[in-house]
């Protein structure tokens, strides 16, 4: 049986007492049989932390600098993160890509610092809406991984989360049906069969606007993993069912 992973990204969202009141309901209810994180904001992470030790729940970061210290104001290394405890880090998330303009490079070089400090990078990727209805969805795709692949070595890459996030898909409500998440999870596989020796150890999360009633068909999918869940993973119960789907999946593989 192949665990799934999910993971819930809280985005700007949260404070003190809402952070507690969420994780209590979470840790108190949390099915077996499936693999969670928490990936929350940076001046949270000691809160969420110690609310986490001991729970079996990861603690996760939803960005990082790809420069290990020095004068970049605003920004936070992997060994700050390491040093909280933090397990999973999130680069590349089309919120970064979109607004704050980080490239392809910049994301595998970020990629390349979690790693470097034994951390486990959650790698974003995905196309935009007219970048699908122009047809070009797996070259962006490809564009988006080969830069990964010239950044980090097979051993490296080999390491690495993957999550396929449609970006017209995030936080519009607008699913994508789950015909067209397998058709790039296989060419996600087969792109990865051909850098690596065991393309089918590493993890492909699905992210975007996934929802209870919609998280079994997607986790059943033969190339899926997991998912990276934004909205619905601050609310108690829908982050609940959707890990509960996600041991049913599990189980059912």
């Amino acid at each position: 049986m192949r665990r799934k992973l999910v993971v819930g990204n809280w985005k700007m969202n949260g404070d003190r007492a809402r952070n507690s009141t969420l994780l209590d309901q979470l840790l108190s209810a949390m099915p077996a049989g499936v693999d969670c994180a928490v990936c929350a904001p940076f001046p949270y992470l000691p809160q969420v932390g110690e609310l986490l030790a001991g729970s079996g729940v990861a603690l996760g970061a939803q960005d990082v600098s790809e420069f290990p210290d020095g004068a970049h104001t605003g920004d936070v290394s992997v060994a700050m993160l390491a040093d909280w405890g933090v397990h999973f880090v999130i680069v590349g998330h089309s919120e970064r890509r979109a607004f704050h303009g980080e490239s392809d490079g910049v994301i595998a070089r970020k990629a390349a610092a979690v790693l470097a400090k034994e951390l486990v990078p959650i790698v974003c990727f995905g196309e935009t809406l007219v970048e699908r209805e122009s047809g070009v969805t797996e070259q962006v795709l490809v564009r988006q991984l080969d830069a990964l692949a010239a950044n980090l070595s097979p051993d490296a890459l080999q390491r690495i989360v993957l999550a396929y996030e449609p970006v017209w898909a995030i936080g519009t409500g607008r699913a994508a049906t789950v015909e067209q998440v397998q058709a790039v999870l296989v060419f996600v596989r087969r792109w990865l069969a051909r850098h690596l020796s065991a393309p089918e150890r590493i993890r492909i999360l699905y992210g975007g606007s996934v929802k209870p009633e919609t998280a079994g068909g997607l986790f059943g999918l033969p190339d899926a993993d997991g998912g990276l869940i934004g909205g619905a993973s601050l609310v108690a119960e829908s982050f609940l069912e959707i890990c509960r789907a996600a041991a049913r999946a599990a189980q059912g593989n």
